[in-house]
């Protein structure tokens, strides 16, 4: 299981996405398969799964009113939550253009 300490120090990377989820919910089941996608097309952005009954401090912390939400970190910060989960191409131009990859 992920630390809070370790949480903490990946999202102080330049670029980091943190997605948070419940795993008895199943909306994020199907977001948590799209970003399988979008990892598999080898992404330059470290992406990490935080299971929020075991960090409700992250929840509180980043204000996240529902599960799944994708969070775009830049040292330490918060940049951009994403709730809706509409497609792959819709989560990797997400990806990419907030952080201008490619």
């Amino acid at each position: 299981m992920k630390t809070i300490q370790s949480i903490y120090d990946f999202i102080a990377a330049p670029k980091a996405a943190l997605y948070v989820y419940t795993p008895m919910c199943g909306t994020c089941q199907v977001a948590g398969r799209m970003l399988d996608i979008v990892e598999a097309m080898n992404i330059d952005l470290p992406l990490e799964r935080v299971n929020l009954n075991y960090h409700e401090d992250i929840a509180r912390e980043f204000a996240i009113e529902s599960v799944p939400c994708l969070l775009l970190m830049s040292e330490g910060k918060l940049k951009k939550k994403i709730y809706a989960f509409q497609s792959v191409p819709y989560i990797y131009e997400e990806m990419m253009s907030h952080f201008q990859i490619g």
